[in-house]
């Protein structure tokens, strides 16, 4: 639970001639994690993927790029069905030549349609001139140039131009014709009025080809488009019907070949000889026995299967691992009939190959599975969300699990507000097929589900407290009725509540720094373990049971003093006073004494030695969001219903006639309503009510969420916790569009 699936690495060794078998029985399990073979074995090389591979894995490109062209999604599969390599060599190349026909026929009507889109748009310009587009080109002693500009400054150019005896300016908007006389010795070129116009902003048009008014121009090219369109249409619906035909099809066919594709180049990962090989990887230790059995059954022929390392959950850096205890032979790779020249033996971890010896084929540490219970393997994603952990390190999702929901309830505290979260999260749970959302959805649940609680307690219904005597007492828990603290009544609890986040802040960070203990004594050892870790715990412990008690009392803040004691000043009657002054001697000596060792065990933090008070006090942003979400929403509610006080406490106004009452009684109004003010203040009060609950739902996340989240990262897992593990990621495939089952296709 707080560590992953104990990992064991097996050696996989025999004769080249069970290859094929071995592979496949392998791969079915979809148990080993492959380590890729370093090449550091004298008379060892590595592997060659098996025949065909190209083939296959061409095979799987043209599947891959039919299922893009079709826009075939794992949705569009129908049932599972059997794919073997006579029927894809059979349909494949038909298919991919009718579905490439159909799609080189769709990019050229496409184009085509395009190209026409582009003359239409070019043709704009000349609508607005009223001229047929004939008389824009075609003569030998006029020059003509159509473009956009100012017709005035194109005017005053040509007047001034020299190599230009007349000319003549047609004009629709910001559209000019131009035609113009060339004077003598000078040809009738539209260069020559392009040159005349240097000094002017003019944007030259290319004239359509095309004898018609501009108006017909377009209307010929709109129904040739109408006709390409429809031809458009025809393909499109043929395509769509080959995708309704084929796609389970090369669904299963891409299953199937991506399957093929890792079996054939499984080898790559292997040491080979001439006529044997060697395949190592990394199996969770209570599946041993499987595998050997396995391939026990399933390979006819010489191949022996042995655990050569059982990781540790330690780590210092490097890999640790302690060898399988029976230290027996693997024996030989492959019988005397076939591999007489060629023998790969493992014995206690060792494979020897011509008298040279290396441990295992390659370093590379075991993978991670988390072994957490089903309800709080939702809670990984957030544990991935900042790294994996590390084979050596505690998996810390079951403590997340334990504390975040119950922080972020604390937080928000509203059974409105929980319900909303909790049906969020079902949505997502539910809905989604991605494992990232339903994880976030099993996360909205618990969260929501604690907000609810907490709601009950607080007597809270999105700000409001709705039934005349608190929740918990309907509930026969009336000595659980919490105050959030907003009421001038029972300010107190404000500050009580900052005080229980300091102490939950001390509770968590004790709880980090045990898991820091226990990984350093397994490690290194106790001296190691109490100068790194016992040195923190003894600070922390220390410095707060020096701070809660009557040492130096006068100079320490009266309300951790009288919040849980007795009298009008405590929330809660507890008779909490304060510890004695014999504990805060005791505490400020195991201060001194945690940091003198972390002094001789790591010099270079003794700077640090007040970490442990200022982590405890980042706690406190549990009550700062507490009354932050609560005075949202009771802002919220006062815009929308008003409010008065009486008797020390706030009341919310429901309708105009109670404010006329009120009024009429002289009581102190804090603020009127929107909805006590009519028709109009209702619907306004009820867009209110409805944007204000929701900005402040969303704050729940962006807050609560977020503050919660950090303080498991910042507060909590910088005290045992790196990660940077490796993702467990076994040979095999989970079919889901193909089956060897013929009684299920």
């Amino acid at each position: 639970m707080l560590r992953p699936e104990r990992m064991s690495k097996v050696s996989v060794t025999g004769s080249k001639r069970v290859i094929d078998d071995v592979i496949e029985a392998v791969h079915t399990l979809n148990l080993l994690d492959l380590s890729d073979y370093d090449g550091s074995w004298e008379g060892f090389e590595g592997g060659r993927s098996l025949e065909s591979a190209e083939e296959t894995n061409e095979q799987l490109v043209t599947v891959r790029a039919l299922e893009n062209t079709l826009g075939i999604e794992d949705d569009d599969a129908g049932q599972t069905r059997i794919v073997d390599r006579e029927e894809l060599n059979a349909e494949l190349p038909e298919l991919r030549d009718r579905i490439n026909d159909l799609d080189d026929q769709r990019g050229e009507l496409e184009t085509r349609i395009r190209e026409i889109d582009e003359k239409i748009e070019a043709v704009e310009p000349f609508a607005e001139l009223g001229l047929d587009l004939d008389l824009l080109s075609g003569y030998d002693s006029l020059a003509v140039l159509v473009g956009e500009g100012d017709r005035d400054a194109v005017a005053a150019e040509l007047d001034d131009e020299e190599t230009i005896q007349r000319f003549e300016i047609f004009s629709g908007g910001n559209t000019q014709a131009i035609f113009a006389q060339p004077a003598e010795d000078h040809d009738a070129a539209s260069e020559l009025i392009a040159d005349a116009l240097v000094g002017v902003e003019f944007t030259t048009l290319s004239v359509p080809d095309a004898e018609d008014s501009p108006e017909q121009y377009v209307a010929d090219l709109e129904s040739e488009k109408e006709t390409l369109e429809a031809e458009l249409g025809e393909v499109e619906a043929e395509l769509e019907t080959v995708k309704a035909e084929s796609a389970g099809f090369l669904l299963a066919a891409e299953e199937y070949l991506t399957i093929e594709a890792q079996k054939k180049e499984a080898p790559l990962s292997f040491a080979t000889t001439k006529n044997a090989f060697v395949a190592e990887g990394w199996i969770p230790t209570a599946r041993y026995d499987e595998l050997a059995a396995t391939l026990d059954d399933d390979v006819d022929g010489p191949v022996d299967v042995d655990e050569i390392e059982r990781a540790q959950f330690k780590s210092n850096g490097q890999a640790h691992v302690e060898d399988h205890g029976d230290g027996g032979n693997a024996g030989t790779a492959a019988d005397a009939e076939t591999a007489a020249d060629a023998e790969a033996a493992t014995d206690g971890g060792e494979v020897v190959a011509d008298g040279s010896g290396s441990v295992t084929m390659a370093d590379d540490g075991p993978p991670v599975v988390q072994g957490n219970p089903s309800a709080s393997k939702p809670f990984q994603v957030l544990i991935e969300a900042f790294s994996r952990p590390k084979y050596s390190e505690f998996d810390p999702t079951v403590l997340v699990f334990l504390t975040f929901p119950a922080m972020f309830g604390f937080m928000i505290g509203d059974v409105g507000y929980g319900a909303l979260y909790m049906l969020i999260g079902y949505v997502l749970y539910t809905r989604f097929d991605s494992s990232g959302f339903k994880s976030l959805g099993g996360v909205a649940l618990w969260a929501g589900g604690f907000t609810a609680i907490f709601g009950v307690l607080y007597d809270e219904v999105f700000g409001l407290h709705p039934f005349a005597q608190p929740m918990p007492e309907y509930l026969g828990l009336g000595f659980l009725t919490l105050h959030k603290g907003l009421k001038p009544y029972y300010a107190e609890w404000a500050l009580a509540w900052f005080f229980v986040s300091i102490l939950v802040g001390v509770l968590h960070l004790n709880m980090g720094y045990i898991l820091s203990f226990i990984e350093d004594y397994n490690l290194h050892g106790l001296k190691e373990a109490v100068l790194e870790s016992g040195s923190w715990l003894l600070m922390l412990n220390g410095v707060w049971a020096f701070i809660l008690s009557d040492l130096f009392r006068a100079q320490k803040p009266d309300f951790m003093f009288t919040v849980f004691n007795e009298g009008s000043d405590a929330a809660v009657a507890l008779g909490f006073n304060g510890f004695g002054e014999t504990v805060g001697i005791v505490g400020g000596v195991a201060f001194l004494v945690g940091s003198v060792l972390l002094g001789l065990g790591e010099p270079m933090e003794i700077p640090e030695v007040l970490n442990p008070l200022v982590n405890a006090l980042s706690y406190t942003r549990l009550a700062a969001v507490l009354l932050a979400k609560a005075g949202t929403a009771f802002a919220v509610n006062l815009i929308v219903f008003g409010a008065y006080f009486n008797g020390g406490n706030f009341h919310f106004i429901f309708t105009g006639s109670e404010l006329s009452q009120l009024q009429a009684e002289g009581a102190d109004i804090m603020f009127a309503g929107l909805t006590t003010s009519g028709t109009t203040g209702l619907i306004a009060g009820a867009l209110v009510l409805l944007v204000g609950h929701t900005v402040v739902l969303a704050l729940g996340v962006t807050s609560a969420g977020l503050q919660a989240v950090r303080l498991e990262y910042v507060e909590f897992f910088g005290k045992f916790y790196e990660g940077g593990g490796r993702q467990y990621t076994p040979f095999g495939y989970k079919r889901t569009h193909t089956t060897t089952d013929e009684s299920s296709s």
